[in-house]
């Protein structure tokens, strides 16, 4: 439900600050904040306001320094209505007008209007081949500065595949695959 607030005595006794417009498409409150001493508050719909809005009751006391909130009951109109909605103090020594426009509720099938592309799961676009996700990781590696590690680390894994394949001892297979293991996953850390 909508509100529509309106302060009372706030710069001064009987003074009055609302809204100068209120659009509502449903019933809404009057939302009336007493900034002082204890007051009554007359609200008056006009004719055209009238006709598709009502008050259970127009005058209104307000406690010192309290809220107080008013029901207007709308009709749902065919079309817009403009009307004004007067706010009274100080038996009719200040006003306030609010003018208020009463919507047509939305319909069920309006709402958002969705283009027919968005309908649609978006297209994916296939992985990129091996080949090019090398030439990025590549590329990537020199952006960073990481020509000379890369180099290295290269270097180390073909003196390790040398080293297994030169010396016969399993211990030495052993240490020179851990080598390599360990020079190949910096390399690949390097490049992705």
């Amino acid at each position: 439900m909508s509100t529509l607030d309106v302060e009372l005595n706030g710069r001064e006794v009987h003074a009055i600050q609302a809204p100068d417009r209120f659009e509502t498409d449903e019933t809404f409150t009057v939302a009336l904040a007493n900034r002082g001493q204890s007051t009554h508050v007359h609200l008056h719909l006009d004719d055209d306001l009238d006709r598709v809005a009502s008050l259970d009751a127009g005058n209104h006391y307000v406690e010192a320094e309290s809220e107080a909130a008013v029901r207007v009951t709308t009709t749902p109109p065919e079309e817009p209505v403009t009307g004004t909605l007067d706010v009274v103090t100080g038996y009719g020594s200040n006003r306030a007008s609010v003018e208020v426009r009463v919507d047509p509720p939305p319909t069920a099938g309006e709402g958002v209007l969705v283009d027919e592309e968005f309908t649609k799961p978006p297209a994916q676009s296939p992985p990129p081949s091996w080949d090019r996700r090398l030439a990025g990781a590549l590329s990537t590696a020199v952006e960073r500065g990481g020509v000379p590690a890369l180099l290295l680390s290269l270097v180390a894994i073909a003196l390790g595949v040398a080293a297994a394949l030169a010396i016969e001892s399993v211990a030495l297979l052993l240490a020179a695959g851990g080598a390599i293991v360990v020079a190949l996953a910096a390399t690949l850390s390097l490049l992705w």
